[in-house]
């Protein structure tokens, strides 16, 4: 997509519901409430080293309605859970909490991070987020630790009972 196209607002391509879908899950009330002072972007980190990361722009950009550029983009991954935004919002929208609701949404529209397909990935192979191989095993023996055995099974088990195996599968077939 250029970038003119990525300026261009479709009025049939817009969910004016969206914000309300946000405003129904925990954490997402107050989003109606922002009236787009600049508060959270002015004091937020992530946006210092990172200007695709705007909270007001992300925030206007769901009252606005436009659900599937906001849920289908990465800068709503950006979040780094600091709360500076939360504690400085004048109207009392906690833009860390809202950032997880769209995440929670896009999640379960079928929009996953690759990172979060990653970590799934391994967690699924060896019931960890690192695989501790050999090499790994025998530094930890010679620290007097125990060594750890992979079993995934039970991690397994847990993604099939809560549906994260489809959601990974589902991650997977995006990718392709």
């Amino acid at each position: 997509m250029s970038e003119n196209e990525e300026k261009i607002i479709k009025v049939n391509e817009l969910e004016p519901n969206f914000k309300y879908e946000i405003q129904a899950e925990p954490g997402g009330e107050n989003i109606t409430r922002c009236f787009a002072c600049g508060t959270c972007t002015a004091g937020c980190p992530i946006r210092e080293v990172n200007d695709q990361f705007n909270p007001r722009k992300i925030i206007r950009m769901a009252l606005l309605g436009m659900k599937e550029r906001v849920l289908s983009s990465d800068f709503i991954w950006l979040c780094s859970s600091c709360y500076t935004c939360a504690e400085r919002c004048p109207q009392e929208v906690k833009i860390t909490d809202l950032m997880n609701v769209i995440k929670n949404i896009a999640v379960r529209e079928g929009y996953i991070h690759p990172s979060f397909v990653a970590q799934m990935e391994a967690l699924n192979s060896h019931g960890r987020l690192y695989e501790i191989g050999e090499f790994d095993n025998e530094k930890r023996t010679k620290l007097g630790l125990p060594q750890i055995e992979e079993n995934a099974e039970d991690t397994k088990k847990l993604f099939k009972q809560k549906g994260v195996d489809k959601l990974l599968q589902v991650a997977k077939e995006g990718e392709e």
